[in-house]
């Protein structure tokens, strides 16, 4: 005769699905913590070499050295979901109440950000301008990250220079000020200009944009562009402000979907340990 099977020996209240799901999001973003670690370490390094100095003496020194940045955001990234990794496969709860207020503490910041730009705009505009545009501008050539992104930014968005003055910050750089032994001296970086390559032999002439501060705009704006790169992403932005609205509302929804997981999964643990204990 075979031997009565309590059909609640089996049962539990953590669900599989919301566990595993959890589990797997997580993993994504804990290879892509590391991946951001790998690139910012070899980035970091590797202009350690070339340069031999690295000052990171300042906020903005940090803020501004990308390679860093990106270790700093992948370190953030790989010890949270590494969290939600373990705290879900391992059903521990203090992981799970440190992963789900880490994500309610991004949403939040994420959020506070959002409200400042779209309520008051323009005073962003000028924090920004007065916070980083004399020290990117003068760190220009400093350091090769940093001029990288700025050459792409000022190609992509069809700008020059960063605040409202335009073409003009790049006086405040020791390479393009006027009164600079350079050779550069007046000038702007060869991504200001308008036409940077030559059509027939497909070079890029970088002693296109020299002299042109002391050109009037009107005759600047011939050779290159001339609209600081903050009010042209400014205007991108209210150009697009339904597609930016949206994609922000996903993301916002999909970490409020995550933090419900992580919270519903620690009420079945709980409820779990409750069983087992009575």
């Amino acid at each position: 005769m075979p031997a009565y099977r309590n059909p609640t020996h089996n049962f539990t209240y953590v669900s599989s699905c919301v566990k595993y799901m959890i589990f797997l999001l997580n993993f994504i973003f804990w290879l892509f913590g590391g991946l951001l670690i790998g690139i910012g370490f070899y980035a970091f390094v590797d202009k350690w070499q070339a340069t031999g100095l690295i000052k990171l003496e300042t906020f903005y020194d940090i803020v501004l050295n990308i390679s860093l940045v990106m270790i700093i955001a992948g370190g953030i990234v790989f010890v949270v979901s590494f969290a939600g990794c373990l705290g879900a496969l391992r059903e521990n709860t203090c992981l799970l109440k440190f992963y789900s207020l880490c994500l309610l503490m991004f949403f939040l910041c994420e959020m506070a950000v959002a409200i400042v730009g779209f309520v008051f705009p323009h005073k962003m505009n000028i924090v920004l301008e007065e916070s980083f545009t004399d020290k990117i501008i003068t760190t220009y050539r400093d350091d090769p990250d940093l001029q990288n992104l700025i050459d792409f930014a000022q190609q992509e968005f069809h700008c020059c220079g960063l605040s409202n003055d335009g073409y003009l910050d790049w006086g405040k750089n020791e390479y393009f000020n006027c009164t600079s032994p350079s050779v550069e001296r007046c000038g702007v970086p060869y991504s200001c200009c308008i036409n940077a390559t030559d059509i027939s032999s497909g070079l890029v002439n970088i002693m296109c944009g020299y002299h042109i501060q002391q050109q009037s705009v009107a005759a600047a704006s011939k050779k290159i562009w001339t609209s600081g790169c903050i009010e042209i992403v400014r205007v991108w932005a209210e150009r697009n402000l339904y597609l930016i609205a949206g994609i922000a509302l996903g993301a916002a929804l999909s970490q409020l979907f995550v933090i419900y997981l992580a919270k519903t999964l620690e009420g079945q643990i709980d409820l779990q340990k409750s069983r087992w204990s009575s």
